[in-house]
């Protein structure tokens, strides 16, 4: 067993580490933007290896007791998700890339030093963090809508804190094809076929654009946001939240990851909305639209393969605050108190629960009088 944990600061552990020039990949990538850089590559619940054992990990582990060299058995997966743990709960950090999520994955993150400091930024209680805690996030439930030539195809809702991947054809990713189809982890949505398509010449351009679309489109979420990778020969154009249907064609770069929405972004835009500071909820639907340009200033019924991605929580909030949707506390799973979530978030989601009970006061106030 280790011994008591020690009540740590983290920053000012941390920075002595990056300046000491011990770890071996963890350095200052620009001191004066306060950007470092850290290795991050997987490790597993075994005897260490001579690489593992020289490791920043290792270095908090034992600096907070955790860990007891002769002691306890050395678990280098455990001590990476203890580090993990205190950084996503301090606010002095901010993660700016994370490599081993990227397409192909890049076995590092960039992290940013902050100014802000948070009472009792210490490197207690991070055991208590499990995986399956680090990874959850508010947007975990896309509604996906396949639109062939202005008929819907076909329909779903992926719940994966991963993402997804949409693809058409055989080819199933594996653990050694990463680079060519995406993780694993994603859910596989298969795009529909074309038996019901009666328009002999639509159904050959369709099948013409599905047989070039083996590798698919990811769609990656990340906290309180989606990206989008085009990995398939088919081209893809996309509008959104930023991306008007009005602009010029939005064509995705092949194998580049593309920012498609921001919950804080959208939250930020329906307390504006709700103050009566704009005049329509922010949009949230996103739109891709495969093998044809878009936006054209022609309308997606006349594209043979659109595909609309709903991020389900903005939906829900867009019909609760329109009046569209009864306030019920059971009927709506935000995960708010997840610890992953970034302090502007939960601010933003607080500032909502406020303006919605003060629309209920004011209704119950108007009913009394009547």
């Amino acid at each position: 067993m280790s011994g008591q944990p020690r009540r740590i600061r983290l920053k000012p552990w941390l920075l002595a580490q990056i300046n000491s020039g011990k770890y071996p990949g963890l350095h200052w990538l620009n001191q004066e933007h306060r950007l470092f850089r850290i290795p991050w590559r997987h490790a597993t619940r075994h005897m260490p290896t001579l690489e593992e054992e020289n490791t920043i990990f290792k270095a908090w582990a034992l600096e907070t007791g955790k860990y007891q060299e002769g002691v306890d058995e050395p678990d280098p997966a455990k001590w990476k998700a203890n580090l993990r743990c205190a950084l996503n709960k301090s606010r002095e950090f901010s993660l700016h890339y994370d490599g081993t999520k990227d397409t192909p994955v890049q076995p590092y993150k960039i992290y940013e030093v902050c100014d802000q400091s948070v009472n009792g930024d210490a490197g207690e209680d991070e055991e208590e963090e499990l995986p399956n805690f680090v990874n959850l996030s508010i947007v975990t439930d896309l509604d996906i809508k396949f639109q062939y030539r202005g008929r819907t195809a076909g329909s779903l809702t992926v719940s994966n804190p991963q993402g997804c991947r949409l693809y058409y054809g055989n080819l199933a990713p594996t653990p050694e094809q990463v680079e060519l189809f995406g993780p694993v982890t994603l859910h596989q949505v298969l795009f529909p076929g074309t038996a019901e398509i009666q328009n002999e010449k639509q159904r050959f351009y369709t099948d013409h654009l599905l047989d070039v679309m083996d590798r698919g489109l990811i769609l990656e979420i990340r906290g309180q946001d989606i990206y989008a990778i085009r990995l398939c020969q088919c081209k893809v154009f996309w509008s959104g939240p930023g991306v008007l249907e009005q602009g010029p064609p939005n064509p995705m770069e092949r194998e580049k990851k593309i920012w498609v929405f921001s919950l804080n972004n959208f939250l930020q835009g329906l307390i504006m909305y709700q103050k009566g500071e704009a005049p329509t909820p922010p949009p949230f639907e996103i739109y891709f639209c495969f093998g044809e340009d878009w936006p054209d200033r022609k309308p997606k019924e006349k594209k043979l393969i659109i595909v609309q991605v709903v991020p389900v929580v903005a939906r829900i909030l867009t019909e609760m605050f329109s009046g569209e949707l009864s306030w019920s506390t059971d009927s709506i799973r935000l995960q708010i108190s997840n610890p992953d979530l970034k302090d502007q978030t939960v601010e933003q989601f607080k500032e909502l629960h406020r303006l919605l009970q003060s629309q209920n006061a004011h209704a119950t106030w108007a009913q009394n009088i009547h």
